[in-house]
C-alpha cells in the first residue's frame, strides 16, 4: 500500500497547473491500468476485485489494478494486499473527493492505457476492452462511456430520484461545458499515458463534479476522444448522496464554465504519428 497527499476550472479552487506533469516514467511498463476510486468500500470491493482480475486474466493482457483510496476509515487500502503484484492501493491521507483520488491515481499509472470505472462495476466489462482497443488501435486518445447512446442498455434498476437527477445534471453539463460529450459522470473513461498526464496534471475539481473537467480539459486540448455505449447491469450504489452533493456538483459546474467562459482553448497538444499496436509489435519483432 501506499499513501500519497494528493495533490474544462472552479470556482474557489486553486488555480490549475501551468502545464502537465510528468507520469511515473512517463513511460508505459504494462498494457494496462485500472484505477477503482473507492471510499469506505470494505464491503463490496473484495467482490470487485475478484470479478476484474478474472476478467482480466481471461483477456490475457499485462495489467495491473490499482485502488484510489479516498482517505477511507475502515479496511479498504488493505484490500489489494494479499492479490499479489498486479494489485496495489494508493491512498489519500485524508478524505479529498473523488476527483482528488482519480487524480492522484492517473498521475501514478504506468500502463500503455490507464483507465477507471466505479467500484461497483456497475457497466458490463466488454466496455473496458472496447475502449483499450480503440486507444492501442490507434483510433483515439481518449475514450468515454456514454449510458446516453442508443446502442446502451439499462438492465438495473435505478432510483427515480436520481433518474431524475441525473437528466437535469446532463442538461446543466450540455449547457455550460460540453455539447458533444453529454454524459460526463459515466464512470468508465480510458485513456492512453501521455493523454491521461495532459488531462489529469491539469484538474482542479476534486469533488464528484471532476468527470465535466476531464472532460472540458479533453475538448481544450484538442485530444481525439471516442464515445462508446456502456449497458448498466446494477444498480448504482454510490457514495454520492443527492441531498449532500448536488448542490456542491452544481456549484462546481457553473465555476467551471465561469473560469473558462471567455478562454479560446489550451494550445492543442501535438501528437506523434501512432501506428496500431499490432504493427508496433510486428516492427519490434523484425
Amino acid at each position: 500500500m501506499r499513501s500519497i497527499s494528493g495533490s474544462p476550472i472552479a470556482a474557489g479552487s486553486a488555480p490549475a497547473p501551468a502545464g502537465p506533469l510528468a507520469l511515473a516514467g512517463n513511460r508505459p511498463d504494462h498494457d494496462l491500468t485500472v484505477i477503482l476510486p473507492a471510499y469506505n468500500e470494505e464491503n463490496r470491493l473484495p467482490w470487485t476485485l475478484g470479478e476484474l482480475g478474472i476478467f482480466l486474466d481471461t483477456w490475457g493482457l499485462d495489467y495491473r489494478v490499482l485502488v484510489a483510496d479516498d482517505g477511507s476509515r475502515d479496511r479498504t487500502a488493505k484490500l489489494t494486499d494479499p492479490l499479489g503484484p498486479r494489485f496495489s492501493t494508493i491512498s489519500l491521507p485524508h478524505n479529498r473527493g473523488k476527483g482528488a483520488a482519480v487524480r492522484t491515481a492517473m498521475l501514478s499509472a504506468s500502463g500503455a492505457v490507464v483507465g477507471f470505472t466505479d467500484a461497483d462495476l456497475p457497466y458490463e466489462l466488454s466496455a473496458l476492452r472496447e475502449g483499450y482497443e480503440l486507444i492501442r488501435g490507434g483510433q483515439c486518445e481518449v475514450v468515454f462511456g456514454a449510458r446516453d447512446l442508443e446502442q446502451s442498455a439499462h438492465r438495473a434498476n435505478r432510483r427515480l430520484s436520481r433518474t431524475v437527477a441525473t437528466e437535469v445534471f446532463r442538461e446543466v453539463v450540455r449547457c455550460l461545458v460540453s455539447r458533444q460529450v453529454t454524459d460526463t459522470q459515466c464512470g468508465l473513461k480510458l485513456f492512453s499515458l501521455r493523454a491521461a498526464g495532459e488531462v489529469f496534471s491539469r484538474l482542479v475539481l476534486e469533488g464528484f463534479a471532476f468527470d465535466a473537467e476531464v472532460v472540458l480539459l479533453t475538448e481544450r486540448l484538442g485530444l481525439p476522444f471516442r464515445r462508446i455505449a456502456v449497458n448498466l447491469i446494477r444498480e448504482y450504489a454510490s457514495t454520492l448522496s443527492l441531498r449532500r452533493d448536488t448542490l456542491p456538483m452544481l456549484l462546481d459546474i457553473v465555476g467551471l464554465w465561469w473560469r473558462n467562459r471567455s478562454r479560446q482553448g489550451l494550445p492543442p497538444v501535438r501528437w506523434p504519428a501512432r501506428q496500431p499496436a499490432d504493427q508496433r509489435d510486428k516492427k519490434r519483432a523484425a
